[in-house]
C-alpha cells in the first residue's frame, strides 16, 4: 500500500522532470481576466470568448488525445477541455506545458489558462485550453472529498485541508468574516468611532478571568495579555470620545470547552450619555442587523436543539430577573442566604461542590443551572451587585445593578450596563474584588489604581456592551474549536512527515 512518503517521491520526481526542462514550477506573475464563476454564471456573454482563468486542479482525466482537467478558485470550479492540436506547446521560460507534459501535473497544482469559453459535447461549461501555465507544484495529494477526511483531530490540526475539501468548513469564515464586517458597519453607520486598544496591560481587567502573563524586556517589567476590552475604552470615553469601540483578541487562561476558547476575538462598545435602557434597544437593533447581514434570517435551529427567533424590528426581547427565578427554582434569597444555604442547594442538583471559592461563586453555579434551558433572546436583568463590579446600582434598590446579559441557547451571549463612573464605589469593589483574589479567587478582578484615577478627573454617565465571537458560534451551530479557523491544540508532528524528513529529528516539544 503506498505511503505519503511514496506520493510525495513521485511528486518530487515528477517536480526535478519539470525543472530539467526549463521550467520555473512557482513563478510569481499570475495573469487572469474572469474568476470561475463568472465562466459559469455569465457564460451567455462569455461563450466563444477569451478568459485567462486561474485555479487549483481538483482532478485530471485523459483519454487519448484529449483531457478533462477540473480546476477551483475561491468563487467555484470549471472544467478545462484539452484537445491535442489546440493546445501550445512547451514555452518553458514562460512556465508553459503542452499536452506532453500534462502526466507531469497532478490534483493539488495550481494553473492559469487561457481560451475561449465554450461547450462541451455533453453540454458542460468549460474552457478550451489554448495556453497552460504552471504557477504551483504541489508535493503532498490533498484528500479528494470531505468524507476522505473527517477525523476530528486531524481536521482542526490541518485546518488549509479542512477548508479544501469541507466546503461548508470553507463558508464558514466567509461568515466569520461577514459578521464581524456587518457588526463593525453598524457601529459606524451610528456614530461609533473604532479605536484600537493595547493587547499587553499592566493591570488588567472588566472580566472574571485568569489572565495570560508575559514579560516584556524592554521594561523588565511583567505584563498581562487583556482579557477584556473595557476598562481601556472607558479611559477612552473619560478622555472625551462619546462612542467608541474595538474589535479584536482577547486571552482567558483557562480550559476549553464547547462555548470557550482561551484566545478569541470579541467587540465592545461604550456610549457616553446612555443607559442600559438605550442599551438594550440599541443592541436588538444592533443584533438582528447583524443576523441579516451574516445569514439572511432570523429564524435559528441550535446545535442544542431549541429554536430562536430574533422577532421582528420593534419588537422587545422578554426580560428574565436573576433573583426571581433563583428564589423560584431553589427558594433562595441571594441577598440573605448564607453559603452554607447555597451548597445544599447546588448538591441537590448535582453542582460541582469540590472547590467552592465563595458564595457569589455558588449562587453562579446555581443560575447557569436554569440558564441552560432559556433558548431566548432574552435579556437577563436584576443581577445582583455582589456579581458585577463595574456596573452602576438600580435607583430603587442599590442591591441590583443596571445591567442586562443577552441570553442565547441555553448561554450568556452579551454583556452590558450602565458603567459605575462613581470613583469612590469603584474603589471599594476593587478593593472587595482584589481580597477576594488575595483568598485565591484567580478569576477576581485585579485593583486598577490607574482607572480609579481616571474616575477621579471625571467620566460622564456612559452604556457599556460586549460580545465575543460565541454568538457566531451559536447561530453558526459549531463549537468553539470549530468555529475559528486555525484553534489552539497540543503541538504534534505528523508521523508522515517525520519519516519524510529524517535528518531533522523531529519531536514535538515537551512541556516545561
Amino acid at each position: 500500500m503506498a505511503t505519503l512518503k511514496d506520493y510525495r517521491n513521485e511528486r518530487v520526481r515528477k517536480l526535478e522532470d519539470l525543472k530539467k526542462l526549463g521550467v520555473d514550477p512557482y513563478p510569481a506573475h499570475v495573469e487572469r481576466s474572469h474568476m470561475l464563476a463568472d465562466v459559469t454564471e455569465k457564460f451567455g456573454e462569455l461563450e466563444n470568448q477569451a478568459v485567462s482563468v486561474v485555479g487549483r486542479i481538483m482532478n485530471i482525466r485523459r483519454f487519448g488525445k484529449i483531457a478533462f482537467v477540473s480546476i477551483r478558485d475561491a468563487s467555484g470550479t470549471v472544467q478545462l477541455f484539452f484537445r491535442e492540436g489546440e493546445v501550445a506547446g512547451l514555452d518553458a521560460a514562460n512556465s508553459q506545458l503542452g499536452m506532453e507534459q500534462l502526466p507531469l501535473l497532478d490534483s493539488g497544482d495550481f494553473v492559469e489558462v487561457h481560451g475561449k469559453v465554450i461547450k462541451t459535447q455533453t453540454g458542460e461549461i468549460s474552457v478550451g485550453v489554448e495556453r497552460l501555465r504552471l504557477l504551483t507544484k504541489s508535493l503532498r495529494p490533498m484528500p479528494t472529498t470531505h468524507e476522505s477526511f473527517t477525523n476530528k483531530e486531524e481536521r482542526l490540526r490541518r485546518r488549509y485541508i479542512d477548508m479544501n475539501v469541507n466546503r461548508e468548513v470553507y463558508e464558514r469564515f466567509i461568515r466569520r468574516s461577514n459578521f464581524w464586517q456587518a457588526t463593525r458597519q453598524y457601529l459606524i453607520d451610528h456614530g461609533f468611532i473604532e479605536i484600537n486598544i493595547p493587547v499587553l496591560e499592566h493591570t488588567t481587567g472588566g472580566a472574571d478571568a485568569n489572565p495570560f502573563v508575559t514579560h516584556m524586556d524592554a521594561l523588565d517589567q511583567d505584563f498581562y495579555l487583556r482579557i477584556s476590552h473595557e476598562l481601556p475604552l472607558k479611559r477612552l470615553i473619560g478622555a472625551g470620545y462619546e462612542k467608541v469601540f474595538d474589535i479584536g483578541p482577547r486571552f482567558r487562561n483557562e480550559n476549553y470547552s464547547d462555548e470557550h476558547l482561551p484566545e478569541h476575538v470579541a467587540m465592545e462598545w461604550y456610549w457616553a450619555y446612555a443607559d442600559w435602557e438605550q442599551g438594550m434597544q440599541f443592541t436588538q437593533e444592533m443584533v438582528r442587523a447583524t443576523v441579516d447581514k451574516t445569514w439572511g434570517t432570523r429564524q435559528f435551529k441550535l446545535a442544542n436543539g431549541q429554536a430562536v427567533d430574533f422577532g421582528n424590528d420593534g419588537e422587545n426581547w422578554p426580560r428574565v430577573s436573576f433573583v426571581d427565578v433563583i428564589r423560584e427554582r431553589y427558594g433562595l434569597d441571594v441577598f440573605d442566604c448564607t453559603l452554607e444555604d447555597a451548597v445544599e442547594q447546588l448538591k441537590k442538583i448535582g453542582g460541582e461542590v469540590e472547590k467552592i471559592d465563595n458564595r457569589s461563586r455558588v449562587i453562579d453555579k446555581l443560575w447557569k443551572k436554569i440558564r441552560v434551558e432559556i433558548a431566548g433572546p432574552a435579556f437577563l436583568v436584576d443581577i445582583p451587585t455582589f456579581l458585577q463590579p463595574l456596573a452602576k446600582l438600580q435607583p430603587n434598590d442599590h442591591r441590583l445593578t443596571e445591567q442586562f446579559n443577552l441570553l442565547l441557547g441555553g448561554t450568556e451571549a452579551s454583556k452590558a450596563y450602565s458603567e459605575l463612573n462613581d470613583p469612590v464605589d469603584q474603589l471599594g469593589r476593587f478593593v472587595e474584588q482584589q481580597e477576594m483574589r488575595n483568598a485565591g479567587d484567580a478569576e477576581a478582578m485585579m485593583l486598577d489604581i490607574d482607572f480609579v484615577e481616571m474616575l477621579e478627573y471625571g467620566m460622564p454617565p456612559a452604556c457599556g456592551y460586549g460580545h465575543s465571537e460565541r454568538l457566531f458560534w451559536l447561530l453558526e451551530g459549531v463549537t468553539a474549536r470549530e468555529g475559528v479557523p486555525f484553534p489552539q491544540l497540543r503541538q504534534d508532528i505528523d508521523e508522515g512527515t517525520k519519516v519524510i524528513y529524517p535528518e531533522l529529528k523531529l519531536d514535538a516539544p515537551k512541556a516545561s
